[in-house]
């Protein structure tokens, strides 16, 4: 079994680059699941319906998100409406949505987790105790289990990784937009990369035009982010599972 993870889709152009080729990587690379994370999906920063209903149409069966998954106010409509869009589980439970679901693909059932990190992030609930409490909830109705950290501190994902170490199949960190080379299957069997990327413009800095960026460094002024224009990169990582011991027997990047 295969699943294909993207990373943090920046914007509308980059949202359309992944839909109008996604079914056609999925096909030619024998994927059976597909996650991406939509939480900058949207034209304006955010996600919003009609980022949405593109990417599930292209062939995504769960959208992840993070730290911006309520920079719009129609998201809390979105995330009441679509079960298959998850908002981090360490919100508070009164907030719309849920940030964990079970799916099922190729004959297998699912989990698919998405928590936030607490490391120079959202003073949320604490990951480590919220993972606890989604794990025991889902305890013996799904065969694999995945984990979308969206963090800053890569010593965050770390920690929390080797604490799941074997408790969950594949663990991945997604927000800081740059792809690490650090994608391996830990000593108790985790699949696990501490950031998958982003699927925006090359030349970059996180799918803003550079110059907007160094403006705001240099000066300390209020700057407008203007997406840049250069061409779309959509990164990611490919996991294959054995069907019978239901581990993790590859992880890789990958790029299209």
């Amino acid at each position: 079994m295969k699943i294909l993870v993207l990373g943090d889709v920046s914007r509308s152009l980059s949202c359309k680059y992944v839909c109008d080729r996604l079914w056609r990587y999925r096909k030619d690379h024998g994927i059976d699941f597909v996650i991406v994370n939509g939480e900058n999906c949207a034209e304006t920063n955010g996600i919003d319906k009609n980022s949405v209903n593109m990417l599930f149409s292209a062939g995504t069966d769960v959208i992840t998100t993070g730290n911006h998954a309520f920079k719009r106010y129609e998201a809390k409509t979105l995330f009441e409406e679509e079960t298959m869009l998850l908002r981090p589980a360490n919100y508070p439970g009164t907030v719309p949505g849920d940030g964990a679901v079970l799916a099922d693909a190729a004959g297998m059932t699912v989990l698919v987790i998405n928590l936030l990190g607490v490391v120079m992030m959202e003073p949320l609930e604490n990951p480590f105790f919220t993972v606890e409490k989604i794990l025991a909830r889902y305890e013996g109705k799904y065969d694999i289990s995945v984990l979308d950290f969206h963090a800053e501190a890569t010593s965050e994902k770390q920690a929390l990784a080797f604490y799941l170490d074997g408790r969950i199949s594949l663990f991945y960190g997604t927000h800081t937009h740059v792809a690490t080379a650090d994608e391996c299957i830990l000593p108790g069997g985790t699949a696990y990369i501490t950031d998958v990327g982003m699927c925006g413009p090359d030349f970059s800095v996180l799918g803003i035009k550079p110059e907007c960026i160094i403006e705001k460094m240099t000066t300390g002024l209020p700057v407008k982010f203007i997406p840049s224009a250069n061409a779309v990169t959509a990164h990611g990582i490919e996991v294959e599972f054995d069907r019978k011991t239901k581990k993790a027997i590859s992880i890789k990047r990958i790029t299209f």
